[in-house]
């Protein structure tokens, strides 16, 4: 009776096996053996670019890592282009165009070269256990670049890159963007308004060992407070002549904050503070030197923090909130300003964004691959493709699963490799057979 089963079993999971490689074109079949083959010569290719330190600020180790991956994308039929960031201080991105098949879907593939640890980080080498690789920027984003690669020479091998119309941009200060990002982040959003799709090859979310769906990122906006009041002897505190203090008109604002701003998906945070004689931030804006005494009146307290949305309307309607807030009830003797710095935008959960984790999850099926629900966009951090999310329809997450991002625990999950490139390539092989709509 056991061996009945257990043989049933195998006829099933051989039938789904037969029944998943037919729902496949013959190009789409020979993707999938082209990934198959790759991959290990494309943990290679990543071992070396990870192994090149690629630091925000490393101006020369985000462009080596650029110069080391222009003969693979020009390979492929690409034309690349360094473009200089120098008027923010950052190194700049890399853009390869490919031209395909005119009038088809225009596809936008976003990336980024660098990672979070400078050189003087004492987290600098590859290093492999099996099916799994600790290294600086290993999941985010070498590793997604690394795959998008590995994708689109899978569609060459097909035969189905030649009519693909492809416009890849590889920011190179994605963890810390030049000021003002009208400059750092002007090609990706003109990249954007060309294109019909854009693809994310960020890391891949997963729940419970479950391949998540990304069709949303929240923004990431910051905010410093800054109150005052009058400089005198503590004994006065609270009197007409002295007023309540910069510190007491710090802790209503706050309190506020706390109370009247919570809605569904936002989030807000206090993460630096301090108030006294003095209050002076330093130039990084992560530091305050206070100085006073206990009693001593404070005329000036700061505040720096963020608050995160997940749609431009929420953005202004937490920022209007916040404003209203700073700028009424003052307590006795005091006054009070904020100061935004709207950094990331949002993506929001559009239909089209739905419709393009439908596709996906179309081909998952044909490659005999559960459904990816979508992921709950509390779960997912502020990234480059939020400035195209008002163009472009877009998914996130095209790239390796990974754990400990931005931290010496930094390690990706190789495994996931070639079903992300698999998935990748066919998309773009079905999108690319699609009218454009631009």
């Amino acid at each position: 009776m056991r061996q009945t089963i257990v043989k049933a079993a195998l006829c099933g999971a051989m039938l789904l096996a037969t029944t998943a490689q037919a729902a496949l074109s013959p190009a789409e079949q020979k993707i999938g053996a082209s990934v198959d083959a790759g991959h290990e010569p494309a943990i290679a290719l990543l071992e070396k670019i990870v192994n090149q330190n690629s630091g925000s600020m490393n101006i020369a180790g985000v462009k080596a890592v650029a110069d080391m991956l222009r003969p693979e994308f020009e390979a492929l039929g690409f034309a690349v282009t360094w473009k200089p960031m120098d008027q923010v201080k950052r190194a700049g991105h890399f853009i390869a165009v490919h031209k395909g098949k005119a009038g088809t879907t225009k596809m936008l593939l976003i990336g980024h070269l660098d990672t979070v640890f400078e050189p003087d980080s004492p987290f600098q080498t590859f290093k492999r256990d099996g099916d799994w690789a600790a290294g600086p920027g290993v999941g985010d984003d070498k590793g997604g670049v690394v795959t998008m690669l590995l994708a689109l020479k899978a569609m060459q091998a097909a035969d189905t890159l030649k009519n693909a119309n492809i416009e890849v941009v590889l920011t190179g200060d994605e963890e810390d963007s030049g000021d003002p990002v009208s400059i750092s982040r002007a090609d990706l959003i003109a990249a954007g308004k060309r294109a019909d799709v854009a693809l994310d090859f960020e890391g891949l979310s997963r729940e419970d060992g479950k391949d998540m769906g990304s069709i949303a990122r929240r923004s990431s906006n910051s905010w410093t407070l800054t109150t005052s009041g009058k400089s005198a002897h503590s004994s006065g505190i609270f009197s007409a002549a002295a007023g309540d203090g910069a510190v007491y008109e710090m802790a209503r604002i706050i309190t506020a904050f706390r109370k009247e701003l919570p809605e569904p998906n936002l989030t807000f945070n206090v993460g630096l503070i301090g108030g006294g004689q003095s209050a002076d931030v330093d130039k990084d804006g992560v530091r305050i030197a206070v100085t006073g005494k206990t009693n001593i009146i404070p005329p000036i307290a700061v505040a720096k923090g963020d608050f995160r949305t997940l749609s431009q309307d929420q953005t202004e309607r937490v920022r209007a909130k916040m404003q209203a807030i700073v700028d009424s009830g003052h307590l006795p003797g005091t006054g009070a300003g904020i100061a935004f710095d709207l950094g990331y935008p949002s993506m929001a959960p559009t239909a089209g964004n739905r419709a393009l984790l439908a596709k996906l999850n179309g081909i998952n099926k044909d490659l005999g691959l559960p459904d990816m629900p979508e992921l709950d966009p509390l779960k997912r951090g502020a990234g480059d493709i939020s400035f195209v999310a008002q163009d472009v329809d877009g998914l996130v997450g095209l790239g390796l699963a990974s754990t400990g991002d931005h931290s010496p625990a930094e390690k990706a999950d190789l495994s996931t490799m070639p079903r992300q490139a698999k998935r990748a390539a066919m998309l773009m092989t079905r999108l690319s057979a699609e009218k454009g709509r631009k």
